[in-house]
């Protein structure tokens, strides 16, 4: 959006899945971690799809959040209306945020809304309803192009989240719903809250393409802007997959994120995440290599954009809780001070308004940013492929601390000798 402000780029998101985030998996059980989650220095609580969820045709033992069969209800599993009320206001109470998981491209196949209102839903060339793409069971999609009483009973319930309290909506598959649909509905919410903000789950650029070429509409990741004020990193995130399983060089990675100041609105705000639920856990990636979990998430941190953060990340979680079957996430450590340091760097003024710069390291597996504002530059090096040698640096001949380590960093000819522990050295101008 053109008024999006750029501060959105200082916010710290803690993504919950209220159902396998604890063994009882309730609305009550994350009001007692808000304590934890704000200390950790997190400023938005994000809930999955916290609805109930549809019966027929269901996925594992529980069903899939993102299978809705009622938009205006809590699933009684996680507790009730009042509950979900009292965890809004609770979050307040920590001077946090809350977003709602908002899914609109389909619902579950027993929905309350297609009972009543079949008309709103996709039918094919046979009269089935059904999906437009893909092959998910559980869901039928709905057809914004038929009747406008869809937009009009969409909207409003989302203008009656707004108003138990809801500060932002992260809208599931956006890309796949009509933009006019998301600015239509934005402006009824902004006549509760004008300080609501969108974040947009744009898809990936192969499948956008797909969309488009069997007959549908799908918006493009810098389309979504027009209307949204984030946008997830799906345009760069398959070359971070890429260099984690050894398909490509970091350098691809590091040039697509240089490549989104140039394609992007000036003021675009990207969320940044090394997992969600959709993806596999870090630690799993890099098989619990606590030197490159520590590199690669202060490189998150360290990036143009809002952090995600999925629950159980800080305790070095290597399993990926099942969409569809209960199951929490484990423990294999805590990094929480070291997540505390970053979130208190990334909320200062320099990562929403500096001047970003991404380096192109010659050695690989070696990130190298900088960034800015008038009265002092930051320099981040983050070693996420543990290579050794060493790297050339923008940096005159001395000595510097590390902001993360504490530990003295000698530049010698302008080059430094790689560590393992990621490195952030603060100058002022």
């Amino acid at each position: 959006m053109k008024n999006t402000n750029i501060k959105l780029r200082n916010k710290l998101i803690y993504q919950i899945y209220v159902r396998n985030f604890s063994k009882q998996g309730t609305f009550i059980e994350v009001i007692n971690e808000l304590d934890r989650i704000k200390k950790l220095g997190f400023d938005i609580i994000y809930l999955l799809p916290i609805q109930v969820i549809g019966i027929v045709g269901k996925k594992g033992s529980l069903g899939c959040p993102y299978s809705i069969r009622d938009y205006r209800r809590v699933a009684s599993e996680l507790g009730t209306m009042d509950d979900f009320q009292t965890l809004i206001n609770e979050v307040h109470k920590h001077k946090m945020l809350i977003m709602m998981d908002v899914v609109y491209n389909h619902t579950s196949l027993d929905s309350v809304l297609y009972k009543t209102h079949p008309e709103y839903f996709y039918k094919n060339e046979l009269g089935e309803v059904c999906n437009k793409v893909g092959n998910w069971s559980d869901v039928i999609d709905l057809d914004y192009t038929k009747d406008k009483g869809l937009w009009e009973e969409l909207s409003d319930i989302l203008v009656n989240y707004s108003k138990m309290g809801v500060d932002a909506f992260r809208c599931d598959v956006a890309s796949t719903v009509p933009l006019d649909f998301w600015e239509f509905t934005r402006k009824k919410v902004n006549k509760v809250n004008r300080k609501t903000f969108w974040l947009s789950e744009s898809v990936h650029g192969d499948f956008c393409k797909y969309v488009r070429d069997l007959g549908f509409n799908c918006a493009s990741e810098p389309e979504m802007y027009q209307v949204f004020d984030m946008a997830y990193d799906y345009d760069v995130y398959p070359y971070f997959e890429d260099y984690i399983n050894n398909k490509r060089p970091l350098k691809d990675y590091l040039e697509g994120i240089k490549r989104q100041e140039e394609i992007y609105p000036k003021n675009y705000v990207k969320i940044k995440y090394l997992e969600n639920h959709d993806t596999e856990r870090i630690a799993n990636r890099v098989n619990q290599d606590l030197d490159k979990i520590k590199n690669w998430t202060a490189f998150n941190f360290f990036q143009k954009g809002a952090v995600l953060f999925y629950a159980g990340e800080e305790y070095l979680s290597d399993i990926a809780p099942s969409l569809f079957d209960k199951e929490v996430y484990n423990k294999k450590g805590d990094i929480s001070s070291f997540i505390t340091k970053l979130t208190k760097l990334k909320h200062q003024t320099i990562f929403s308004k500096g001047i970003f710069n991404i380096n192109i390291p010659k050695i690989d597996g070696v990130a190298y940013n900088t960034v800015e504002d008038d009265s002092k530059i930051y320099h981040g090096i983050f070693n996420v492929g543990q290579a050794k040698g060493k790297l050339k640096v923008d940096l005159s001949d001395g000595m510097y601390y590390n902001y993360l380590t504490g530990k003295k960093i000698n530049v010698l000819n302008e080059h430094v000798n790689l560590q393992k522990d990621p490195i952030i050295i603060k100058i002022k101008k």
